[in-house]
């Protein structure tokens, strides 16, 4: 049997503090099986029409210890040397990512990706009938 580790809060805390929920949903995923849809360890995917979503836990790093590439339809994140710990992923996506109209907030040790879908430009040529 696999146990789940538990952060506990201390007597007088009415409400559990949000560093300590990052750090208690990065180890629960690392106990879990990327069995459920849009979920691998640490890290949740949403879609919809417009944009997809990363949610990725990233504890104990600081924005400036983080780095984005985008380049095509794939996403690369890792972390910068000398950070307190290394982060190395990436994702491909369907289609094409609009790097101006995406966004990466990191809040409570959770870096939140929104990557906006690159809409293809119309290249219809219409021809005047002389």
């Amino acid at each position: 049997m696999i146990f789940a580790p538990v952060i506990r809060r201390a007597a007088y805390a009415n409400a559990p503090r949000p560093a300590d929920l990052a750090l208690q949903r990065f180890l629960m995923g690392a106990l879990e099986t990327p069995a459920r849809a849009g979920t691998t360890a640490g890290c949740t995917v949403t879609h919809d029409d417009k944009s997809t979503t990363l949610q990725l836990d990233v504890p104990g790093l600081a924005r400036d210890q983080l780095q984005i590439s985008i380049e095509g339809n794939v996403v690369k994140l890792q972390s910068v040397e000398g950070a307190p710990r290394q982060v190395q992923r990436a994702w491909e996506l369907a289609e094409d990512i609009d790097a101006a109209a995406s966004t990466a907030k990191l809040e409570n040790g959770v870096l939140t990706l929104t990557l906006a879908r690159l809409v293809p430009a119309d290249k219809s040529v219409q021809l005047v009938v002389h």
